[in-house]
């Protein structure tokens, strides 16, 4: 399964998906995308096992990506104060992979209904999310 972690900026949530996702999925294999090569850093950092930065990686990602997680403004173009490109924005829509997005204020989108809770909380939300996923795909 191509689990892909998509973050910019400094990549500060990226790199606590990356070392949450190692920590409680044994074996996993994390692709970090950075939009930029400070959020790639981080998250190689956090232990991801294959690294890239800007655009064209992560249009190639999404190609055969899994499960795509990260913020929520990566669905947005120009989002992350300018860093998803409508290029990225759009490969990541268009991507058949299971999207688990995670809200953030800054990215300047609100779900209705959606709380406001701490960063931490939606990321254990969305390693349980991706646990289940992967023990779906494991029995079929």
């Amino acid at each position: 399964m191509k689990i892909v972690v998509i973050d910019g900026q400094g990549g500060s949530l990226g790199k606590i998906i990356v070392t949450q996702l190692k920590k409680y999925i044994p074996g996993i294999k994390v692709h970090a995308i950075g939009t930029n090569s400070i959020a790639t850093l981080a998250m190689r950092k956090a232990g991801a096992d294959y690294c890239a930065s800007g655009e064209n990686p992560v249009i190639v990602a999404c190609e055969d990506a899994d499960i795509i997680i990260g913020p929520m403004g990566i669905i947005a173009a120009d989002s992350l104060l300018g860093e998803i490109t409508p290029a990225m924005a759009n490969a990541i829509g268009k991507s058949k992979a299971h999207k688990i997005l995670i809200p953030v204020s800054k990215c300047k989108i609100t779900v209705a209904g959606v709380q406001d809770l701490p960063y931490n909380t939606y990321i254990d939300l969305a390693v349980e999310n991706i646990k289940m996923l992967i023990e779906s795909e494991n029995d079929r």
